[in-house]
């Protein structure tokens, strides 16, 4: 897996920049109640999707969490005093305090179904009665857009999915969420080429390819043996799902 400390640098530019962040904020809004003044963003990275909600929606309040220092370094520079270093399975915020908990990217990187089950439990613990949970699901699927690059990598050794759409689904039907509307976004500038997918394939970011490993090499050796090495195939695009707290639990 990837060390998100360390691709913090980088981390913008290598996938689509702004058009990309703009394309999940406007998806991720348009989930959102018209009447939601706190919104908590987990994960939140370098924040480049996160001060994009405030600037989206008048009266919006948001709060960054990240437990990557690099990444929270970044986000603070974006959203001064509005961003918290803390582990997403175990937010440092008390019961009920915001009206829609984000997660973008994030439920994929789980080590375990245990890890996906914390963290849902967390945001709907912080959410108000009638507030909304918004993820990405099935997000390893994404990117597999039926270009040659995928028919090569079809191959590789598959690692569990952690943000299985139903079992995501499960997660929250356990915590009391109920299902509240779902949309998809195109991930701008994140069309992989040849060149650019044997790169990601050498520092890591195929957890079932280690670098250096002969299977490893052997799918480099495919992937550069495709045309046109420089030139980028279609977007991945990204599904969002959505959960609603029920106004008043059932206990009452």
């Amino acid at each position: 897996m990837l060390d998100y400390d360390e691709e913090a640098g980088r981390y913008d530019a290598s996938r689509g920049g702004e058009p990309r962040a703009a394309a999940a904020a406007q998806s991720v809004l348009g989930l959102i109640p018209p009447g939601a003044r706190d919104l908590l963003d987990i994960a939140c990275g370098t924040g480049i999707v996160t001060r994009r909600f405030p600037a989206g929606r008048v009266g919006l309040r948001v709060t960054g969490v990240d437990l990557a220092p690099s990444m929270t370094r970044i986000a603070a520079t974006r959203l001064p005093g509005a961003v918290v270093r803390a582990d997403s399975r175990r937010l440092p915020f008390g019961d009920a305090r915001f009206d829609a908990a984000v997660s973008v990217w994030l439920l994929h990187l789980q080590s375990g179904p245990e890890d996906v089950r914390a963290l849902v439990a967390e945001c709907a613990r912080v959410l108000r009665p009638g507030g909304v949970y918004v993820t990405t699901v099935d997000k390893a699927a994404s990117h597999n857009v039926g270009s040659d690059i995928d028919a090569v990598l079809a191959a590789r050794p598959r690692g569990p999915v952690r943000d299985r759409a139903a079992d995501v689904a499960a997660c929250a039907a356990g915590q009391g969420l109920v299902p509240a509307g779902q949309t998809v976004f195109r991930g701008h500038g994140q069309g992989r080429s040849p060149c650019r997918t044997i790169a990601d394939l050498r520092r890591g970011w195929f957890v079932t390819l280690p670098p250096g490993s002969p299977l490893a090499d052997a799918f480099a050796a495919r992937l550069a043996a495709l045309p046109d090495q420089d030139r980028p195939r279609p977007d991945p695009v990204f599904r969002l799902r959505a959960f609603r707290k029920p106004p008043t639990s059932l206990a009452e």
